[in-house]
């Protein structure tokens, strides 16, 4: 048999107030409306006798905030390798004294409909809308009534939401400029380029990353000495890139930037089948620094994802919406906030 929840009334029977005494007390109205002290007591210690929580929801309609927020997710919260993102969001609302419920889509656009009108029908304050992978996508014109932030995606049209992404960019830039300080003119790429439009689709990390080292070469004068389209950056491709590319005219390869490190283990593996060592006869560099990268052998030297940065700011900035007025709001595109991502120096880069 389920048990009865405790009510005001409860409290205020077993108290032996009125409803609206006992309200008033347990707000913490008492003192102002100079209830008596021992009232204020009585009322109290009725209230943790019987075991009273105030109804979350009831306070909610009353002052407007449920302090409850929605992430709305594809594949994040079962994948573990963007856990994190998912732990610094839930820290960061629980920081602020809110609640976070989680849905995941697999992806469906009929499931990411249901979720955000769950959502919305339970009046949670705020939605972030979430992506596994980097990447563009549309912002559901039903998230124009709920405060919203885009983490780790950006729109693929006008919004006024803001987004939270790894500033890919820079970490691009990141992997030349290393390359270069230790002597490396000739720079191999696996996974896209040398171009901007060698690139697999639906990849904004790729887009980017690519855009930052050719930005850091070409200011040397400098350009990709080639690069290997893989339509999935898995080991596999990494592998067969690395042979197609040991197996060119040529020198052998001296530095290898991979566009994540699936790739990069592909190529270490590659690599070791020739006879070659990293890092003593081909450098590495890689992206995203999954757990695997310090258990290789040598340690790979990788741009970390910030997933948990990604989570906690995406929450700070959707509070920031859920409190500022929508006229106090700016007009136009919601800005985009990009998170940098620290280099895991490891053992995989050497001189040239």
């Amino acid at each position: 048999m389920s048990r009865r929840r405790v009510t005001l009334a409860d409290v205020a029977r077993t108290a032996a107030v009125s409803s609206t005494t006992a309200s008033l007390v347990l707000s913490g109205r008492g003192d102002e409306l100079r209830i008596s002290q021992a009232v204020q007591d009585r009322v109290r210690a009725a209230a943790a006798e019987l075991g009273y929580r105030p109804n979350a929801v009831s306070i909610g309609l009353r002052k407007g905030t449920t302090r409850t927020l929605g992430l709305v997710s594809d594949t994040v919260a079962t994948s573990p390798m963007a856990g994190d993102m998912i732990k610094g969001a839930i820290e960061a609302a629980r920081d602020h004294g809110y609640m976070l419920f989680i849905g995941e889509t697999e992806g469906d656009p009929a499931t990411e409909s249901a979720l955000i009108e769950a959502m919305q029908d339970r009046q949670v304050d705020g939605i972030a809308l979430t992506s596994m992978f980097t990447r563009t996508r549309t912002v559901p014109a039903a998230l124009e009534l709920t405060p919203t932030v885009l983490l780790n995606t950006l729109a693929d049209g006008p919004t006024r939401a803001p987004a939270v992404i790894p500033d890919e960019l820079e970490a691009g830039r990141g992997a030349a400029r290393l390359l270069l300080e230790h002597g490396h003119r000739e720079v191999h790429l696996v996974g896209a380029g040398p171009l901007p439009e060698h690139m697999p689709p639906d990849t904004v990390a790729g887009v980017e990353r690519l855009a930052g080292m050719r930005e850091v070469l070409a200011a040397e004068g400098l350009a990709p000495a080639s690069g290997r389209v893989c339509d999935a950056w898995v080991p596999a491709h990494g592998f067969a890139a690395m042979q197609e590319l040991l197996a060119a005219p040529g020198p052998p390869p001296r530095a290898v930037v991979c566009f994540n490190d699936y790739l990069a283990f592909g190529v270490y593996q590659a690599l070791g089948e020739a006879g070659l060592r990293v890092p003593d006869d081909v450098s590495v560099v890689s992206f995203d620094s999954y757990p695997i990268a310090e258990w290789v052998r040598p340690g790979l030297t990788t741009f970390e994802i910030p997933h948990e940065q990604l989570g906690r700011r995406a929450v700070e900035l959707l509070l920031h919406e859920i409190r500022t007025p929508r006229g106090d709001q700016p007009t136009g595109p919601g800005p985009v906030h990009r998170i940098p991502m620290p280099l895991r120096v490891r053992g995989s880069v050497a001189r040239a």
